[in-house]
């Protein structure tokens, strides 16, 4: 519908047509940024599930290995072996931009290079368990640290996506058609003004033409 404050000139029709040419391009990339947000963030969950499944299968069968390990050997001395570590790790983030999205981006740098590094014990006290559960824990550290980019990409995504859809739904349902309402009123109000004008230039015409018949007569 159209606002009546709108003036009804030729510049306001202009403005009113790039107005309308702008909310139109701007439509367009705004649906396909949506549309692609929405591809790379089902992409995302379904990552997302596929490595929460595997984390989760992990943890729970180092969670197995710290029972029988437990069960195994002295509270005393599993306490003393897990008390201190051997190995640091040092947790670096850093950022990609995703269609305007900030993603994290995580990286793990150890002290030491050695794989059996990740063990703080000696092996004579302990048992195999105890062995089982640490390194199935070191061996899932990467998927952990992928799942939580992962989550936090799918979050900022989810919020990014809906502020597009929105405004998308503004130029779509508001912004264009009061731009087109806009040009139809204008041009419907400056046709009206071309014939009122017009009319009154051919009455003007008649009546000159009328005077000088006239004129002639005499």
């Amino acid at each position: 519908m159209a606002r009546t404050q709108v003036n009804p000139t030729r510049m306001e029709l202009t403005k009113q047509k790039k107005k309308l040419v702008s909310a139109v391009r701007g439509h367009k990339l705004l649906k396909d940024k949506r549309d692609e947000l929405m591809r790379q963030f089902l992409e995302l969950v379904r990552e997302n599930m596929e490595l929460r499944e595997k984390v989760e299968a992990a943890i729970k069968a180092a969670n197995v290995n710290f029972v029988i390990a437990r069960a195994g050997m002295s509270q005393q001395t599993l306490t003393t072996a897990l008390m201190a570590s051997k190995q640091k790790l040092d947790l670096f983030c850093d950022s990609k931009n995703v269609m305007s999205v900030e993603i994290p981006q995580f990286s793990v740098k150890t002290k030491t290079a050695d794989e059996n590094d990740i063990y703080s014990y000696g092996f004579a006290f302990t048992t195999g368990d105890l062995d089982d559960a640490v390194k199935s824990l070191a061996d899932v550290q990467q998927d952990m640290l992928r799942l939580a980019e992962v989550e936090k990409a799918c979050q900022r995504m989810s919020i990014e996506i809906e502020k597009t859809r929105r405004r998308v739904n503004a130029l779509e349902h508001v912004l264009i058609p009061e731009a087109q309402a806009n040009i139809k009123y204008i041009t419907m109000k400056l046709d009206e003004n071309e014939r009122s004008t017009q009319s009154r230039l051919m009455k003007v015409k008649d009546m000159m033409l009328e005077e000088a018949h006239h004129y002639n007569d005499k």
